[in-house]
């Protein structure tokens, strides 16, 4: 046993208190002052900022959070044209409607069955459910689908159409506690190529879209086919694709200037070339549409042939005078209709050109309510914006004397029964 003197032990008692107090506080239980007091003032001004609107330091690695991002008013970090962008998508986009349709096929065993058809975009333009869209969205359907903004679905129908325009309105009835945006008629008519518009659809699927662009051309004429031509239609290069056909082309107020329609691509997706019908069109010929589910357009009782070469180089040989070019070739004018009472008269030497059979040495009209008719396009344009029993003037050759003559219209609906 080995004893240890006094001092032996007080030594070994220091040491011991040192080692225990330095491992105390490499553990934390000792704090310093100055330490604690730093800590403990940190928080409050931490606390402080945060309040005061800076932003909270990032959680996730690498991430730098910026004042910019996180301000309570972003208003500021935004263009003036940004800011309509935002307003006119915010205040609208729930107005635009995404369109399906089915339509009825033929399968193998020769049987018809439904299948899905085309889809595009409309416009709500009336509280009540009407929906303005394209008629080549709607063609052949025999079951039409209006897909609101927030996912709910209605069976619609089509209350009208204007193949002319290619323009249709549907119907669809909404709950009574179901309060619908509406999309605001504009005014087309005073139009300024570089105007700012903005365009709202579905393209391939994806629903609300907006694209932006300028008005890249106005007064342009579309033809859709031989009968038809769609006149003034506004040229945009926002990007119009599949599935946008039948959505609002809007200005920076959010008005609808235009029907969004069709698009110029030789890939069939969009290279900045697309085409609207012009909301002036739209306005005239709505109401018609709702009320009778169809335009009501003024008509000339006459079968008339489009003026050609070979017919031309024929028509002179045959020793009949033909004074100009271009023009129609009236080959019948029915009986007792508005031009057989105007005195406008067929021909009566008969003539075939390959499968088609009219009559030569009739009148030639040139022009109709002061519009120059060339084509059959001309005609239906022409008459386009016209109503049953309107005068207009009707100018035309007879053996080589110009002559201009007044007639009332009849209706072109109750003229195609008829045929």
């Amino acid at each position: 046993m080995r004893l240890y003197s006094r001092g032996q032990v007080l030594l070994f008692s220091v040491c011991s208190f040192a080692v225990a107090l330095l491992a105390a506080f490499g553990l934390g239980f000792i704090r310093l002052p100055a330490a604690a007091a730093a800590s403990e003032g940190a928080a409050p001004a931490a606390l402080e900022r945060f309040d005061a609107g800076a932003p909270a330091p990032s959680l996730e690695p690498g991430v730098i959070s910026s004042p910019h991002l996180l301000t309570a008013d972003t208003s500021q970090d935004y263009s003036q044209d940004e800011r309509e962008n935002i307003s006119v998508y915010e205040r609208l986009n729930s107005g635009v409607v995404n369109i399906t349709t089915e339509v009825v096929s033929i399968n193998y065993f020769l049987e018809p069955v439904p299948s899905a058809g085309g889809s595009g975009s409309g416009s709500i333009i009336d509280p009540a459910g009407y929906v303005l869209t394209n008629y080549h969205v709607v063609k052949d359907a025999f079951k039409v689908y209006v897909n609101l903004s927030d996912g709910s679905r209605f069976e619609g129908k089509v209350q009208g159409t204007d193949e002319e325009n290619d323009l249709a309105v549907l119907k669809f009835d909404p709950p009574r506690d179901r309060r619908l945006t509406v999309i605001p008629y504009g005014d087309s008519s005073g139009l300024r190529v570089g105007q700012k518009v903005l365009a709202i659809g579905n393209p391939f699927g994806l629903e609300r879209t907006l694209t932006r662009g300028i008005v890249s051309g106005i007064g342009r004429p579309v033809q859709q086919d031989q009968k038809t031509i769609i006149r003034d239609m506004i040229q945009t290069d926002a990007s119009i694709n599949p599935g946008n056909s039948g959505g609002p082309l809007l200005n920076s107020r959010g008005e609808m200037i235009g029907i969004n329609t069709m698009i110029y691509s030789p890939s069939g997706g969009s290279v900045g070339v697309g085409f609207a019908v012009p909301v002036n069109t739209a306005k005239r010929v709505v109401p018609d549409l709702i009320r009778f589910g169809m335009v009501k357009r003024g008509w000339i009782d006459i079968t008339a042939v489009q003026l050609f070469p070979a017919l031309v180089e024929f028509m002179k040989e045959r020793g009949y005078p033909v004074p100009v070019e271009q023009g129609l070739l009236v080959s019948q004018a029915r009986r007792n209709g508005n031009a057989d009472r105007a005195g406008i008269r067929g021909g009566s030497t008969p003539a075939r050109y390959y499968s088609s059979v009219f009559y030569v040495g009739g009148d030639i009209i040139t022009a109709i309510a002061g519009k120059k008719v060339a084509s059959i396009a001309d005609l239906y344009s022409a008459l386009e914006d016209t109503k049953p029993g309107q005068e207009v003037d009707v100018e035309y050759y007879r053996s080589g004397r110009k002559l201009t003559v007044k007639l009332d219209l009849s209706d072109r609906a109750e003229y195609r029964k008829q045929e």
